[in-house]
């Protein structure tokens, strides 16, 4: 009986060294990222896990150490969390501005959507256009995946069918102030403000498909009916509104692209979110929705992949007012 317990304690005590480490390292790497004065970050940071140390060899009893470490994450979590996100900041260009909606029965008219005009991808004219669509005519919703490297990592842009060759493609993003690139390890912290980037698919998707180096864009088209695909946009348009008067933190793990899919599609379901390790390494979550049933096309997996890569079409395409009828021509599910 003994030598079981003695087990059962090292184990409890190796657990509870690993949770305090990674509280402290937590809390270490959220002042170097996210306290506003630039010049006390490292500083405030080394005082912080030094102090942590320095109470673990010092103090003589595992409670008390216990106490020190866990309060010392508390009051950074309670700083941290008390850090408020703005929309008031110096964006660049193609996030200078929000897009918002009025909603009038079936009339829907959206301002600030973007349809930006590319001569590169990081020279470009802005352009902010307010256009109204009829929620009658809206027929399906359709995935588009980009990926840079990774095939565990991609982003997905949600694009709504309103017939005729109009589509409303939406970007969950994080908004980039002027001078400002995206890091993943600072996507863990409160660096980025979130935007969802409502826009023409010459613009969103030409942008990855045609403009940017190294980026492989998919397109698959989904088996949501019209009702789901207007109940989906609603859900959407009602993030995009609220966000418009109180911004948001973007967050590398629970509030990024696929996370606010996965919540807008419940919601549109009026379902809880189903869980799946493929919506962190969203590079799969097409597979996982070729699993669940909800993508068109009577293809293998492999093959619909195969036939879903639309970046020679949208490169023959470009300026093309046909763009999105051309990038979906001959692709299954789309017949």
């Amino acid at each position: 009986m003994v030598w079981w317990r003695r087990c059962l304690r090292m184990l409890g005590i190796g657990l509870s060294i690993l949770l305090l480490s990674l509280l402290t390292i937590w809390a270490t790497a959220a002042l170097y990222f996210d306290l506003p004065v630039a010049w006390l970050r490292l500083p405030l940071a080394l005082v912080y896990v030094l102090g942590m140390i320095a109470s673990v060899v010092l103090l003589r009893t595992r409670w008390t150490r216990t106490l020190i470490v866990g309060a010392g994450f508390l009051l950074v979590l309670a700083w941290w969390l008390s850090l408020r996100p703005s929309n008031e900041r110096p964006w660049q260009p193609d996030v200078a501005k929000r897009a918002w909606a009025e909603i009038e029965g079936d009339r829907v008219t959206i301002h600030n959507l973007r349809n930006c005009d590319y001569r590169t991808e990081t020279d470009y004219t802005p352009r902010w256009e307010t256009r109204t669509f009829d929620l009658r005519k809206l027929r399906g919703v359709d995935v588009f995946l980009t990926y840079w490297g990774s095939p565990w990592i991609a982003h997905p842009i949600v694009s709504f069918d309103f017939g005729d060759g109009n589509y409303v493609p939406i970007s969950i993003e994080v908004r980039k102030q002027v001078g400002e690139s995206y890091s993943a390890v600072r996507g863990f912290f409160r660096q980025y403000e979130l935007i969802y980037i409502v826009s023409d698919e010459r613009d969103v998707v030409r942008l990855r498909s045609n403009y940017r180096t190294g980026e492989d864009v998919y397109l698959f088209h989904t088996k949501a009916s019209p009702d789901q695909a207007r109940s989906l946009f609603l859900e959407y348009l009602e993030r995009v509104n609220r966000m418009r008067d109180h911004p948001e933190w973007y967050n590398a793990i629970t509030n990024n692209c696929t996370t606010n899919i996965t919540v807008h599609a419940a919601a549109a379901r009026d379902a809880l979110p189903r869980w799946d390790w493929r919506i962190l390494l969203n590079g799969r979550s097409d597979q996982m929705l070729y699993e669940r049933g909800d993508l068109a096309g009577d293809l293998p997996y492999p093959e619909l992949k195969q036939k879903a890569l639309i970046n020679p079409a949208a490169r023959a395409a470009n300026d093309d007012p046909d763009f999105s009828k051309r990038i979906r021509a001959g692709r299954p599910g789309f017949q």
